[in-house]
């Protein structure tokens, strides 16, 4: 786990509520790839791989899932969310591609929300960790604190106000919705597994903090990274509390995990989820890592009195947040934060009246 920074650390990457940060520019990170896959067709970005992005309807407009030759046929690496729109894609590209199985990065429904479908339509079986399997089917059948109820009662003690509480829970089960079906059975992926595509070894390499077991899949013959959602070019990882484990360490997690990818070359080619392929894996390492430090350093700053997540928020998103799904990640993301800091012996947390507040250690 990182130590805090100084109050003088550059932050040189932005977040996803500051998408203008001026600091943008001195990500020492490069695209390979000008051009963008079109809606139902595939790119190839290595031998044997191809980029294939599909449509999401949020303000992140896009999910990129990947192509693997296999043999006669291909593997998958994430399906995308369950829309007819990205049916359709898959229809054009299925003639072509003939799937052999997919592999699922984490529960996510923009990466596990057509793995039903897929499966009906081809037969192809779904590869994915214990952990990821396990919370999709907890979270699509809002078992326990895996259900709303328990994200409002979490964001509530967090200060939330009734407004916002009540436009979640009008969202409803969200998730359910961006799937297709959960595959009845599974194939377990594990940590350091290899597995053998088109002859070659994908090396597991499982991440935590974003997803519960994230499953990233690195090449050494082909020096290529899929890292799911686990390093991103341009935007960070949302990385939340969440409320069957309230007072966890999410964002310690996290950067613990993607510290592991620094054990691969700095010139591998990185195929993230969102935005495109890149190289620069280090030097991205870094600017997360800076990003998250410069952003507790500003929580710290920010507590001059016992405050709340839902009051401290602003300070870490800027932007207006003008949907319950921005809601929902900013509020997990600030809980993260301030928990990370109360593990690090920063602050200390106060409930009175069911309410929680945090206090600056000194």
């Amino acid at each position: 786990m990182l130590p805090l920074p100084s109050r003088t650390m550059a932050v040189k990457q932005i977040s996803r509520f500051k998408a203008n940060s001026p600091f943008r520019k001195h990500v020492p990170i490069k695209y390979p790839f000008e051009q963008l896959p079109a809606g139902g067709a595939a790119l190839e970005v290595a031998e044997g791989v191809r980029w294939v992005r599909m449509p999401l309807p949020y303000a992140l407009d896009h999910v990129n899932l990947w192509l693997i030759r296999d043999g006669a046929g291909w593997s998958a690496v994430d399906s995308g969310v369950a829309l007819d729109n990205v049916k359709d894609c898959w229809r054009q590209l299925l003639p072509v591609y003939a799937l052999e199985r997919q592999i699922v990065t984490h529960c996510h429904p923009d990466h596990i929300g057509l793995a039903g479908w897929l499966e009906s339509e081809t037969g192809a079986p779904l590869w994915i960790t214990q952990g990821e399997y396990l919370s999709a089917q907890m979270v699509c059948e809002q078992i326990g604190s895996y259900g709303l109820p328990a994200m409002l009662a979490l964001f509530r003690s967090h200060g939330l106000d009734d407004e916002r509480v009540a436009a979640l829970e009008h969202r409803g089960n969200a998730y359910k919705r961006n799937l297709s079906g959960i595959p009845a059975t599974y194939q377990r992926v594990f940590d350091g597994m290899s597995i053998a595509i088109g002859g070659q070894e994908w090396k597991v390499i499982a991440g935590y903090g974003h997803s519960p077991e994230h499953a990233a899949l690195h090449c050494a013959e082909l020096n290529v990274l899929i890292s799911g959602d686990m390093l991103l070019p341009r935007i960070t990882t949302n990385v939340s509390a969440v409320a069957s484990n309230p007072d966890g360490n999410p964002l310690g997690l996290f950067l613990d995990s993607i510290a592991r990818f620094k054990q691969l070359p700095r010139d591998t080619l990185v195929l993230p989820s969102h935005g495109k392929p890149f190289r620069g894996l280090h030097a991205r390492i870094d600017a997360l890592e800076k990003h998250h430090q410069a952003r507790l350093e500003e929580l710290l700053t920010a507590i001059g009195q016992p405050s709340t997540a839902r009051e401290l928020m602003p300070v870490l998103f800027t932007r207006p947040l003008t949907d319950a799904h921005q809601v929902m990640f900013a509020m997990g993301e600030t809980i993260a934060h301030l928990n990370y800091l109360e593990h690090a012996q920063r602050i200390e947390r106060i409930a009175e009246n069911g309410i929680t507040r945090f206090v600056k250690l000194h």
